[in-house]
């Protein structure tokens, strides 16, 4: 009698994990909208055929704000952004505190059970949803860096009917580093001038414009208001115009319409520096008495001109 047998062995898992490193590239901050991006990262496993990986996966908060969210530096300035496991961005991708820190405000990481088929490895590449929050918009020009350390990690084992969090191994990553840059930048918007209907042009006739500056933190800035369309028109001397005809205005900076607003920097232009925010000029309008023309409907348009 002859007896045959057999011994398969029962090999050990084990894995690796590689970085997940992002970039936001240049933010559009002014607009106070979201910015996203994404990432990606591979596992990789080898141990028994046909057995089955629980890996729980974990993102670490890397560095944080005051309030525990996970935030951009650039010096003293800062930028909260988080990264999801889904498209839409609603599920924030934490971490037990099994293969690398805890993330105190989420502390919950992603399953995800991985087949090593008959050769008895496999692998996987997971993608990272970042996103930058909205109304950020007093965060200053810069380049922003955010880093965790050993993240990506994942505690895993063969699987079992045990969830997440478990598993006796772990693996982590080298690290993983997300960048941000935040360019100066200035918006502008107007508001027209109208003078209304006028009769007779025997006296000055009053006005006021205004207009609107939005510039990125701590960045300085100039306005300037062209002399307009008409022509011969300067910027003590502007002239709206209705055919060949003419009505003669100037636009300043001061109530009291004695500082002409023009286009030269450091002499007529106004000037400031950027919150983030909107920060609203008027502009005062005079007609003065002047040879009334033809009556008719008279326009001009200005040019304004934000220099940072």
């Amino acid at each position: 009698m002859i007896l045959a047998c057999s011994l398969q062995g029962a090999w050990s898992q084990s894995c690796s994990v590689t970085a997940a490193n992002g970039s936001y590239g240049v933010v559009d901050i002014l607009s106070g909208a979201v910015d996203d991006t994404t990432a990606t990262f591979s596992i990789n496993c080898t141990g028994t055929a046909n057995q089955t990986v629980r890996l729980c996966v974990e993102l670490s908060p890397g560095q944080t704000n005051a309030a525990g969210n996970r935030r951009l530096a650039s010096g003293s300035e800062r930028l909260v952004h988080e990264l999801y496991s889904d498209a839409s961005r609603t599920t924030i991708w934490g971490s037990w505190g099994l293969a690398t820190t805890s993330y105190g405000l989420y502390p919950i990481g992603a399953t995800y059970d991985l087949a090593l088929g008959s050769s008895g490895s496999a692998g996987t590449a997971l993608t990272v949803y970042g996103r930058v929050f909205s109304n950020q918009t007093a965060a200053g020009p810069g380049s922003y860096v955010w880093t965790m350390t050993t993240a990506p990690a994942a505690s895993y084992d063969y699987k079992t009917a045990s969830t997440c969090p478990t598993g006796s191994r772990q693996a982590t990553s080298s690290g993983s580093t997300w960048t941000a840059t935040i360019n100066a930048n200035c918006n502008v918007s107007a508001t027209n001038v109208n003078f209304g209907s006028v009769g007779v042009l025997a006296s000055n006739v009053d006005s006021t414009g205004s207009v609107t500056v939005r510039c990125t933190d701590s960045t300085p800035y100039n306005i300037g208001l062209s002399a307009g369309a008409g022509s011969g028109a300067t910027v003590a001397s502007r002239k709206m115009t209705s055919g060949a005809k003419t009505v003669t205005y100037s636009l300043y900076s001061d109530s009291g319409r004695v500082s002409v607003w023009g286009n030269t920097i450091g002499i007529d232009t106004a000037s400031g520096t950027g919150t983030g925010l909107d920060q609203p000029y008027t502009v005062y309008a005079r007609a003065p008495a002047q040879t009334t023309p033809a009556p008719g409907a008279y326009t001009d348009t200005i040019v304004v001109t934000v220099t940072y």
